[in-house]
């Protein structure tokens, strides 16, 4: 009962304040097989790149965070990536649905193969709640940076058309889960992928624009 009383008021002040300072973002880890521990340098790139272009003041590194920890009430911004199979407890769902309800925020990126294990595993954290693809007039692809036509094209996967998804709690978008785009991979450093300069600044000007949606809602 505390956190479901406290918690909105917390998060509400990191609103309120335009850009938080010394906002540190959450990396989920997991169980089930999938690698949580990829694209070890997107986070931090991301950081920097929004730090600059954004005159934000996030902490330079992200911290690491199991689902089911109390202390991911401390972060107002949490992010999910990987290639395979997510389990969640009972615990971690029950703790995801509360964190989520309570003003926390979760990016979802599929780094190929993750689809329809978080798919399962976020119907278990909101039962009642679909997965809706988000138009492309939407804020989140307006915010410094314009998106026209949504997400942009980052990897090849399966050469299906990117598309961004997201979990509303009544109007407030609360989850967005980014599928045949892999925002995380163009973060990363250049020589891990050799994504094109182009790509790489696509994927960070749309990462931008969900740390700024997410800390202006």
């Amino acid at each position: 009962m505390r956190k479901t009383l406290i918690l909105p008021v917390i998060f509400s002040l990191f609103t309120w304040t335009g850009w938080a300072q010394n906002t540190t973002i959450a990396l989920l880890k997991y169980q089930g097989g999938g690698d949580w521990y990829a694209n070890p340098s997107a986070l931090p790139n991301l950081i920097k790149f929004c730090n600059k272009e954004l005159n934000t003041n996030l902490n330079p590194e992200p911290v690491t965070m199991a689902i089911g920890s109390s202390e991911l009430f401390n972060y107002p911004l949490a992010h999910l990536t990987g290639h395979g199979n997510i389990i969640l407890s009972p615990e971690e769902v029950e703790n995801l649905r509360l964190y989520l309800a309570s003003g926390g925020f979760l990016h979802i990126s599929d780094n190929y193969g993750l689809d329809p294990y978080i798919r399962r595993e976020m119907k278990r954290v909101f039962p009642d709640k679909e997965f809706v693809e988000l138009p492309f007039n939407h804020p989140v692809f307006h915010q410094k940076y314009s998106f026209p036509d949504g997400l942009p094209k980052i990897h090849e996967h399966d050469g299906g058309d990117p598309q961004g998804f997201g979990l509303f709690i009544e109007d407030r978008l609360v989850c967005f889960y980014d599928y045949e785009c892999d925002l995380g991979d163009g973060w990363e450093d250049p020589g891990v992928h050799h994504d094109s300069e182009t790509k790489r600044l696509e994927a960070l000007q749309m990462g931008a624009n969900l740390i700024q949606f997410v800390f202006s809602q």
